[in-house]
């Protein structure tokens, strides 16, 4: 009965068996993503070729609906200078996936490198609704309206950026905004919170230095160039500050020495080769002056200061022709700075074209309000052409702005030009009305107003500045003196100016540079 039961039971399961249905075999479709992982690890390994073989057999497969293999081949373009190939791939990406944020922010990326920046700033807005809390897309935005010019905007999407992740780069732009704006403070106080977050940036810390030295603040400076320095002794931008810093309180010995390291760094700089010009002429080494100063020029020939300097050394070698030649340019570069009208004159008065010298004197009288050598210089050439009575009107404009001067800051006046002032004053016989300042006991450990001869809201351009050299006496020149007025045929020593680079504005995406 047993074996029975077990017989049933066999052909029961067997029967079971036979009737279950037979499972089919899975069909091999193709994965879009089953290369994705080679892809990227050719990609960061930098193997740009392998990369791109695999991206095509990709691609292949799948029949171009492969979206992470665009995204990296339009990386690679980007990175090969291909930015509208890029574009077109970025943009095929986002139709695959109109929902990715990234597809987007890649889009205007390469809309921005393109130089298209509303367009850049549209598809960022786009951007941002799909993902509000992105850093990088505030920050990218506020790039983009620098770009347009649109400060404002720029600094709200900015302030956005820090909100949602405090970076280095986003102070720093925003620091820029400022000094494009031409508000120092602010740009100091910005820069200070960025030291604050990140005390060992050199990079801010030398902005920061550089910005303390612009409003003569020289303690808090050197603090801040030497903690730079600190960090990175190699640092050539802060070696070249203090090496400016030393040229400005007349130690050009120690002012070479610290230019002589920065030339082993960057050999070909406009700024250096400026500075140690202007170290040579305080040393009264003209002919090496010019050939630093030509060098410099040969850098960067479109640079005003430079030519504003060779105009300078010309001048006070007088070689008045030459001296024409480099302040005309100058001019063309920077036609609203007062001071390089007046040296102009002072030029074509020694070439004894008195006629264009006084259209000089007037142009710079029209745009300098602050600096009373102008005044002082115009009234010299007028009383030696005979005309006291306009002579006169310049040196009561004169005096009026020495009292200005007085009044609201603590600047000594150059020796030079106080002399010549009582003496054209006595013979005008109006020199009993001013009362000027002492002289200065060492021209060199004073600040002179001859060397901040430009206008109190006059502001020279800031990203990150790589030399400040004022250093010079003052610009006063004569060609003839009558017996009461003095016997010297010309004083000609201006001050040499900064040199500082166009501020670079970065996204988040690009490496830091100079």
């Amino acid at each position: 009965m047993a074996e029975e039961t077990l017989e049933s039971k066999i052909q029961y399961s067997a029967s079971a068996e036979s009737q279950k249905p037979r499972q089919k075999k899975v069909p091999d479709f193709p994965i879009l993503e089953k290369q994705n992982w080679l892809i990227h690890l050719h990609y960061i390994r930098k193997d740009y070729e392998a990369c791109k073989a695999i991206i095509k057999e990709q691609l292949q497969e799948t029949q171009g609906l492969c979206e992470y293999a665009i995204y990296v081949q339009a990386l690679i373009f980007r990175l090969e200078g291909n930015i509208q190939e890029s574009l077109e791939l970025f943009q095929t990406c986002a139709i695959l996936n109109p929902q990715c944020a990234d597809n987007l922010k890649q889009v205007a990326r390469s809309l921005f490198l393109l130089g298209k920046h509303k367009a850049a700033t549209e598809v960022y807005n786009e951007a941002a609704k799909l993902n509000q809390k992105d850093w990088e897309i505030c920050h990218n935005l506020g790039v983009c309206y620098i770009y347009l010019k649109q400060f404002n905007k720029a600094q709200d999407q900015l302030h956005n950026a820090l909100q949602l992740n405090r970076h280095d780069l986003t102070y720093t732009m925003l620091g820029k905004i400022h000094l494009l704006e031409g508000d120092l403070d602010k740009a100091i106080e910005i820069y200070k919170k960025a030291v604050e977050f990140s005390p060992e940036n050199t990079e801010l810390l030398t902005t920061l230095g550089l910005l303390y030295l612009q409003l003569g603040v020289y303690q808090k400076a050197f603090e801040h160039l030497g903690n730079a320095l600190t960090y990175d002794p190699t640092n050539y931008k802060a070696i070249l500050a203090a090496g400016s810093m030393m040229q400005t309180h007349g130690d050009f010995d120690v002012a070479l020495t610290k230019y002589r390291v920065v030339a082993c760094a960057v050999p070909e700089s406009p700024p250096l080769w400026n500075n140690i010009g202007m170290c040579f002429f305080g040393k009264k080494k003209y002919v090496a002056a010019i050939s630093c100063l030509k060098r410099a020029n040969y850098l960067a020939p479109f640079d005003w200061k430079i030519l504003y300097n060779l105009g300078l050394v010309h001048l006070t070698m007088q070689q008045y022709a030459s001296a024409f030649h480099f302040l005309s340019a100058a001019i063309n570069f920077q036609p609203k700075m007062g001071e390089l009208y007046m040296l102009l004159a002072v030029a074509l008065t020694n070439l004894d074209d008195t006629e264009n010298a006084k259209r000089a004197y007037a142009e710079a009288v029209r745009l300098d309000k602050c600096n009373p050598l102008v005044n002082l210089n115009y009234a010299v050439l007028l009383y030696n052409q005979g005309e006291k009575k306009d002579a006169l009107a310049q040196y009561q404009e004169m005096e009026k702005k020495v009292n200005f001067l007085k009044d609201n800051s603590s600047l000594e006046f150059d020796p030079e030009m106080v002399e010549m002032a009582q003496k054209l004053g006595a013979a005008l016989q109006v020199g009993e009305a001013l009362v000027w300042t002492k002289p200065v006991k060492d021209p060199k450990s004073k600040h002179r107003i001859s060397s901040t001869g430009k206008p109190a809201g006059f502001q020279q351009p800031l990203g990150s500045n790589q030399a400040l050299g004022q250093a010079m006496s003052s610009a006063v020149a004569y060609r003839k003196l009558p017996s009461g007025v003095g016997g010297t045929s010309q004083l000609t020593k201006p001050p040499s100016l900064p040199l500082e680079p166009e501020p670079i504005v970065e996204t988040s995406e690009q490496t830091r540079e100079k």
